[in-house]
């Protein structure tokens, strides 16, 4: 008799706050992302990631290039203003609780720059109002962690179709 798989289902992905789901369970969630979620009919889009956290940013490239996008990450707010790929992202996921410029600050400073592209929050830290607010500065969407592959990409694919 084959011992039951455990995994901890508080990660979106290998390496984020807790168990890696291995073999056929982790390969499951790929394919099914894919067959849901691939974008392969249409041009490549960008994905910029901005979060402190280095497993967080690893976890959410892995899946997003698994799926067909193309990803930049950045390990702040700052390090995203200076790159050169402030005009080409076609979505940002955003963490909101960083080090120097937290998300809601670069959400400020990218609606009085007039970017276009959809911005998706993410957060460790819900708050009262916090949704609300981040709704009515301009964010797409707001995600709590931990969330499901399947709500981070289905917040993508909503903001890159209302676009």
């Amino acid at each position: 008799m084959r011992a039951k798989q455990q995994t901890t289902p508080r990660c979106i992905c290998a390496g984020v706050g807790g168990t890696r789901p291995t073999g056929d369970l982790y390969q499951g969630i790929i394919d099914t992302c894919r067959k849901k979620w691939s974008f392969s009919c249409v041009a490549v889009r960008l994905i910029s990631i901005v979060d402190d956290d280095e497993s967080i940013r690893e976890a959410l490239c892995g899946l997003l290039r698994s799926v067909g996008f193309a990803v930049n990450s950045f390990a702040s707010a700052e390090e995203f203003l200076a790159s050169d790929q402030l005009g080409s992202a076609d979505c940002l996921v955003l963490d909101v609780r960083m080090p120097g410029m937290g998300g809601f600050e670069l959400l400020r400073q990218l609606a009085v720059s007039h970017c276009e592209f959809p911005v998706i929050l993410i957060t460790s830290y819900e708050e009262e109002g916090m949704r609300a607010r981040a709704l009515s500065g301009g964010a797409g969407a707001v995600l709590i962690k931990p969330f499901s592959e399947e709500a981070l990409l289905s917040a993508i694919h909503s903001a890159l179709i209302a676009q």
